[in-house]
Formats: C-alpha cells, sequence, structure tokens
C-alpha cells in the first residue's frame, strides 16, 4: 500500500471521502480561449461541438474524509488524454462520440482549499494546484451558493438552484489530470452520489476583480450554464498520481 508522510502524518492511498455535499456549474466556453488558458499543460481541450469546449466550476463540503473536513472549489476542463490521438473531424456528433471514444478526462486548472493539510497532500500526492482561499459554502439552504475570496479579494459567487431529482449514481472510473512544478500528472479515481439534482441551466454567477475571476470573463462567464448538479452525499476514492 502506497503512503505518503504529510506534515507528521501517514496518509494511505487511495485517500477515501466518505461523506461530502457538491455543487457545480458546467458551461461552454470557446475551445479557442480554453485552450490558452490550459496551454501550459500540454493537453488538448475536448471539442463538444465546433469551436466549444467544456469548462466546470465545482464546490465542495468535505464532511468526512482522510485529509479531514473541509471547503474546496475548483476550475476544470474536459480534456483529451494524450493517448486519445488527433481529434476528429469538427462536427456536433463528432464531438459527442470524441467524448466516448478517447475517455476524455477532467483536466483540474485550479483547486483552492481552507485549510493547510489538505492543501500539502494535494500538492505533494496528486500533484493538484491546491491553493489557500476563504471558500464559504451554503449547503442548508433551497438554493446551493459558493462566495470564494482569495487574498481578500472576490473570486466569484456562485448560486446554483438544485432541479429534478435523479437516481442514485456510481460513475465509472474517471482519471484527472494536473499540472504542478513543470509535469503533467494523471490520477484515477471513482465517485458515488446519492441525493442528486440536476437540470439545464439553474446558476448565477457572478465575478469579481481577482485575476481569476478576469480569466473566467475571458471564457465568456458569466453566461447561461448548459447544466447544473447539486449532491447531498458523494463518496471518492484517489488512488496514486503517475
Amino acid at each position: 500500500m502506497a503512503s505518503h508522510l504529510i506534515q507528521g502524518r501517514r496518509v494511505d492511498l487511495p485517500v477515501e471521502v466518505r461523506d461530502a455535499a457538491a455543487g457545480a456549474a458546467t458551461y461552454l466556453v470557446r475551445a479557442d480561449a480554453a485552450r490558452a488558458v490550459i496551454a501550459y499543460s500540454g493537453l488538448d481541450v475536448t471539442e463538444i461541438l465546433p469551436g466549444k469546449a467544456l469548462c466546470t466550476l465545482v464546490f465542495a463540503e468535505y464532511k468526512d474524509s482522510d485529509l479531514g473536513a473541509y471547503h474546496e472549489f475548483g476550475v476544470v476542463f474536459w480534456v483529451r488524454p494524450p493517448e486519445a490521438g488527433p481529434p476528429p473531424r469538427r462536427s456536433a456528433r463528432a464531438g459527442v462520440l470524441d467524448i466516448r471514444e478517447s475517455g476524455s478526462a477532467a483536466f483540474v486548472h485550479w483547486l483552492p482549499v481552507d485549510q493547510t493539510f489538505t492543501l500539502e497532500a494535494g500538492r505533494e500526492i496528486w500533484g493538484f494546484p491546491k491553493e489557500l482561499a476563504d471558500i464559504d459554502v451554503r449547503q442548508t439552504s433551497p438554493y446551493k451558493r459558493c462566495v470564494l475570496r482569495k487574498d481578500g479579494r472576490l473570486v466569484l459567487d456562485l448560486l446554483i438552484r438544485p432541479g429534478v431529482p435523479l437516481p442514485n449514481a456510481g460513475l465509472p472510473a474517471l482519471e484527472a489530470f494536473a499540472h504542478r512544478d513543470g509535469g503533467t500528472r494523471r490520477t484515477g479515481w471513482s465517485v458515488r452520489a446519492s441525493g442528486v439534482r440536476a437540470r439545464p441551466g439553474g446558476a448565477l454567477i457572478r465575478l469579481g476583480n481577482h485575476p481569476i475571476a478576469k480569466e473566467l470573463s475571458e471564457l465568456g462567464l458569466p453566461k447561461r450554464a448548459l447544466a447544473t448538479m447539486t449532491a447531498a452525499h458523494v463518496s471518492m476514492s484517489f488512488g496514486e498520481a503517475f
């Protein structure tokens, strides 16, 4: 069993998240703008539609995990794994087939957290781009909300209106890519969720004056979300990065 020593404490893999609550808003953004944002990674976005890529903004309240209790926010782009080869001919049908056949993966571009232990563990074990930030996650009201501030500046205020209930689900094995210290690493992870609600649209976003907010504005935000999702209970398992 692989293990890592973080702040004097041993963390064994896989790392387990036993209970979390999460919300996510996915947007269709300009593929050329998304490519410019993640150019440093050497990866290419998946074009779900001609000239369009997917960007997901996700927030979570980790209640019980091997890395403790904390809040997290993520900016994620959906990318083509390096072994997928060149993209297919640009068309709506080709974009959908590309995701099915190439195994489109999540590239974690930015991952602020509000606790130092998970920050150090995330960087050391997986190379995730974790930074300390002030993250106010509100899950108890009918609307799910995340207010994110970094270095005293507002990054964004994201409000999600839950949609219709969906069956409890376990997603197939997923891969997350991250780039840190000049290298891109990939991590296998699995997810199970209950209390899931989803809908088209359903998000209201206000951007602040932080550089990440400017980056999101260059992607075309704020705009109508393609889809939103909330989950009352999420469990996850993260393996070793390679």
